[in-house]
């Protein structure tokens, strides 16, 4: 009976030392992470494609992408892109849903690089998007847009259809655009 005695006395003790400690040290500190929501919406333009042996340019194959984005930015250089873009194209007439989330890192002076990839959504079409942007910022921060751009992207896509042959292409587009 003793030792159970002991053993509760040794229990309540340390509650207090901890109680006294945690009363003495005060509350943790709130943690804050510097994190920046922000997004943009464009047009995006793919100039010259090349994809087996063939070069095709818009003026031979209309083709036109909307992308949207929702970007998120801490405190240092990088950040993450979560993008979709939903195109329409001439030849063959369809309409298509790429998802390409990325990593940007912003350089001085409104300039940024990045990488994305590249998912064509009901597509067996995979790949990746090198991209280097200019932004400038309005000088009225007051509306809901707080900046225009340019980019230049370098998509290379892998298609490998079920009983099709397999392809590769790499196109050069341009992406105009406003953030917020």
């Amino acid at each position: 009976m003793k030792s159970i005695n002991n053993h509760a006395n040794i229990t309540i003790r340390m509650f207090l030392v901890l109680a006294a400690l945690a009363v003495f040290l005060g509350p943790a500190p709130n943690a804050s992470a510097q994190v920046t929501v922000g997004g943009h919406i464009g047009l995006v333009v793919p100039w010259v494609t090349h994809s087996d042996g063939k070069t095709t340019t818009q003026f031979d194959e209309y083709n036109l992408g909307m992308p949207i984005g929702i970007t998120f930015k801490g405190q240092g250089h990088f950040g993450l892109d979560l993008e979709m873009i939903p195109s329409v194209s001439q030849t063959p007439h369809q309409t298509t849903l790429v998802v390409d989330p990325g990593i940007i890192y912003s350089l001085s002076r409104g300039i940024t690089l990045g990488t994305r990839v590249a998912f064509s959504v009901n597509s067996s079409q995979v790949g990746f998007v090198p991209l280097v942007n200019k932004s400038w910022k309005f000088k009225n921060q007051n509306g809901f847009f707080k900046a225009y751009f340019v980019e230049a992207d370098l998509p290379v896509q892998f298609s490998r259809p079920t009983g099709g042959p397999a392809t590769n292409s790499v196109t050069f587009c341009t992406h105009f655009g406003l953030g917020f």
